[in-house]
């Protein structure tokens, strides 16, 4: 079978290049790429490593570690030559365990142990072993909480608000917005009874409910604020034990902010309350439960770890040098972390391990190009650009001889073409020479694209680091030309990053387009011009 598939791409690539009566160096290494990347494309082993052996990856965590040092170890087997740089260092250092979670009593059909569908941000508390209670919904006043103090200790807490995947703000400007809101409510709550109060002795009517009362003054009351877990400190010090949130599905789970770089952040002054992201469905069925004040018990065992810090994260750099201008640049890069309540199989394996691939089928074929080419997998981008940032800082020197930056932190789809500024039209035409010969069912274009505004703030991902400083930063445009109907908003920065999510077969053939582009730019005689790329905002 497989001097079959040789045989087959053999042809196919004599093929693309049977039309030139002599065959160059360059069309020969190009050739050798497309023949090891059809035949025997590495790209979903690498990622096959990245999300299922080492895992979800945030910074300070044993698995991003792991990473550096597997990278790291791929690329210098292949022959680059490769440095780990230091981009920085969280106050603590977190790793995430096995989780589960049950709910006991109630009326689910199946009875009592039915499991719970639910995350918890990175760089929050675990429980501290197995843990069970009964279930109470979060109080919204200081009357309230007087009232319910009692039954917190030993209790899972229902809160509401709105979830977007951060965990709750623990931060001392955090306590002072609770505080002031608290007040708020209260002035809401007298308000309301006020209003009650008078409609009840206006209308003689006292079998009205409460919902009924309301609705018919729905204008005339005032709503309390719906920030979730206004008692933070004070439901902690009575010994509750987690907050519970409902989560949208696929459910998203972020970061602690404050553990990972609040001023007051140390392995002494960690989160200690579990902070759970619940299935909206679940969540509304146990919340409904508890309102009508039947007996129900929810058990999770939650096994995040911390350990003292600081505890520095890496960027990886890989470089082919450049044979006649060793100190001029094409970039391709991607960002090695991602968020572990999944795998990091899409955000940033899309971006990871193609560029790794490109590095070694340029390595296989005997790429010696005329400018230097570097690898960076970046650090920290999910905690805010951190290591483009430092590598940007490093190596100032090097932003005006950077002919393009290849980022590539989307979705698993093929590389189907280019949107240029008219000055590098021509030689994007030249780079992508025989790409659309590869596999005619995915076609590859260069468009020609107006001057777009430079960016003054870094945002959305690596890529805007460097656009800020005027670096051309052109990417592949990508397509799913076979309608595998991919949602890249279903899966980002969700529980359903996986290495299921990635379309292998798109992964492939963009490793093959990356390596073959972005060695014919590192053989142009020039550096790409800037002409037309950006405008002065």
């Amino acid at each position: 079978m497989r001097k079959n598939s040789i045989y087959c791409s053999l042809l196919l690539t004599v093929s693309l290049f049977a039309f030139s009566p002599e065959m160059t160096a360059q069309d020969a290494v190009v050739k050798a790429i497309i023949d090891e990347g059809t035949t025997n494309n590495q790209t979903q082993k690498h990622l096959d490593v990245l999300s299922n052996r080492i895992g979800g990856r945030p910074v300070g965590s044993d698995a991003y570690n792991a990473a550096v040092q597997w990278a790291a170890a791929r690329f210098a087997s292949w022959g680059l030559e490769v440095s780990i740089e230091e981009a920085g260092e969280t106050r603590v250092g977190f790793s995430r365990g096995p989780w589960f979670g049950k709910i006991y009593g109630g009326m689910l059909p199946g009875g009592d142990g039915i499991y719970l569908h639910f995350a918890t941000p990175s760089y929050t508390s675990g429980t501290k072993g197995l843990q069970r209670g009964h279930v109470v919904i979060e109080p919204k006043t200081q009357a309230e909480f007087d009232r319910m103090k009692g039954v917190l200790k030993g209790a899972w807490v229902l809160v509401t608000g709105t979830n977007n995947g951060w965990p709750v703000d623990r931060s001392v400007k955090g306590d002072i917005r609770r505080d002031s809101l608290i007040r708020l409510n209260e002035e809401v709550t007298r308000h309301n009874n006020d209003v009650m109060r008078r409609y009840r002795s206006r209308s003689g009517d006292r079998r009205m409910n409460v919902d009924q009362m309301q609705e018919a003054l729905k204008d005339s009351l005032r709503k309390t604020s719906d920030e979730p877990a206004l008692f933070y400190r004070q439901m902690a010090e009575a010994g509750i034990l987690g907050l519970i949130q409902s989560a949208p599905v696929p459910i998203t789970a972020l970061w602690d902010k404050e553990t990972v770089f609040g001023e007051t952040s140390s392995f002494e002054n960690l989160p200690v309350i579990p902070d759970i992201k619940l299935d909206e469905h679940q969540y509304a069925y146990i919340y409904q439960l508890v309102k009508e004040r039947r007996p129900i018990e929810l058990e999770f065992d939650i096994r995040n770890h911390f350990r003292p810090g600081p505890v520095k994260f890496h960027n990886v750099v890989a470089k082919i040098t450049g044979t006649h201008y060793p100190d001029e640049y094409i970039m391709v890069s991607g960002h090695l972390d991602s968020f572990d309540v999944a795998t990091g199989g899409v955000d940033c394996g899309v971006g990871v391990t193609p560029a790794m691939e490109s590095a070694r089928l340029l390595s296989i074929s005997g790429a010696k190009p005329k400018r230097s080419i570097l690898f960076v997998l970046f650090a920290g981008e999910e905690f805010g650009l951190l290591g483009a940032t430092s590598w940007v800082e490093r190596h100032k020197d090097k932003l005006d001889r950077i002919s393009n930056l290849f980022n590539r932190d989307g979705g698993p789809l093929a590389a189907t073409g280019v949107s240029v500024p008219k000055a590098m039209v021509d030689d994007f035409i030249k780079a992508s020479k025989h790409i659309s010969s590869i596999n005619p069912e995915i076609p590859f274009t260069v468009d020609t694209i107006p001057p777009r505004p430079r960016p003054l703030q870094p945002g959305g991902t690596d890529a805007s680091i460097f656009a800020i400083r005027g670096v051309p930063t052109i990417s592949l445009r990508d397509r799913d030309v076979k309608g595998y109907d991919f949602n890249y908003r279903e899966i980002w920065h969700t529980e359903r990053d996986l290495y299921t999510k990635s379309i292998g077969q798109y992964q492939e053939h963009t490793s093959v387009v990356l390596a073959i582009i972005v060695y014919n730019l590192a053989n142009l005689n020039h550096i790409l011009s800037r002409e037309g790329l950006y405008y002065e905002q």
